[in-house]
């Protein structure tokens, strides 16, 4: 099987909500958010993880601990897995960055990796601390299950990574608040995606509409 690597994007947040840019801003679970990672959580319940880990920022951590408790394992906090920096931009919405960053927000959605977003990352800074971190997992559990818990941008770069990806495109790959991705990894070069912004957790009925 290789190292079982479940990805998976933490819950909602108000600012999710307002679609607002968080990065490494410090923003909790709202309720729906909650209702959703106790919803994977029933989901993943009978899995057998040898580690659970999460990024270092409460959105995560909450969503990990809620998937991680019906497993006692303790949630280790990896702070490279922490979303991108988006400098100035967060807080700010889309249509916001666009009328008050028009000419630095055109070159970053054009190409990210070169591009630094104004007092924050370039996709290239975060692709490398996030996929190191990713690494060193996958190598201290070669032959096991491990949960991960981190942000939509990390994600996309690991899964870009693993699959030789431009990553100037990574915007184009969906994540959603708490789906679930898999990548068997028999080798870092030799992954598989098993499964990929899975939400079919979120239609019991347990969860609170948009």
């Amino acid at each position: 099987m290789g190292c079982r690597l479940f990805l998976i994007r933490h819950g909602e947040t108000s600012w999710n909500k307002e679609t607002r840019f968080q990065g490494q801003v410090d923003v909790t679970l709202n309720e729906r958010g909650i209702a959703q990672a106790e919803a994977l959580s029933k989901r993943l319940a009978g899995q057998n993880f040898a580690a659970c880990f999460s990024s270092s920022l409460s959105r995560a951590l909450e969503t990990a601990d809620i998937i991680a408790k019906p497993h006692r394992k303790p949630v280790q906090a990896v702070p490279d897995l922490q979303e991108m920096n988006f400098g100035y931009w967060e807080g700010l919405t889309a249509k916001e960055i666009s009328q008050k960053y028009d000419r630095e927000s055109a070159a970053w959605w054009s190409r990210p990796l070169e591009n630094r977003v104004p007092g924050g990352e370039t996709l290239v800074e975060l692709a490398q601390r996030s996929v190191q971190a990713v690494k060193t997992i996958v190598q201290q559990y070669p032959e096991e299950k491990v949960l991960l818990v981190t942000h939509g941008g990390v994600i996309r770069c690991i899964v870009a990574t693993a699959l030789g990806i431009d990553l100037n495109q990574y915007w184009r790959l969906r994540q959603d608040n708490t789906s679930l991705s898999i990548i068997d990894f028999y080798q870092w070069d030799k992954a598989i995606l098993m499964l990929y912004n899975d939400c079919s957790h979120l239609s019991s009925g347990q969860v609170p509409p948009i």
